[in-house]
């Protein structure tokens, strides 16, 4: 942030969350399926909640081929995929913890 401007605590901006996404390396994709249509699951949208704990939704593309809705999917819980959102959120943490300012 610009230290030409810097909020007081009483305009200091509500940050409700802060969202990820992260790529599934095609070795920890699995397949899900929903209304009927198989779908393979190649991202996970992470959100930082406000009390600090993350939640995941596994989004992806039918199996057979074309455009499928966005349909979110839940994550499972697998030791692999856990580890790998975890690592993703620490690394958008450091990531975020050193930006070099809003570019417009």
């Amino acid at each position: 942030m610009s230290d030409a401007v810097t909020p007081s605590r009483a305009t200091e901006p509500e940050v409700s969350a802060l969202a990820i996404n992260v790529a599934v390396p095609e070795r920890l994709q699995w397949r899900d399926v929903r209304r009927g249509e198989e779908y393979v699951l190649t991202s996970v949208t992470v959100r930082l909640l406000a009390d600090g704990s993350l939640a995941a939704k596994a989004y992806g593309r039918p199996a057979a081929g074309g455009r499928g809705g966005y349909t979110s999917f839940r994550v499972p819980d697998r030791p692999e995929i856990v580890a790998l959102l975890e690592t993703a959120a620490t690394r958008a943490a450091e990531k975020w913890s050193t930006h070099s300012g809003l570019v417009l």
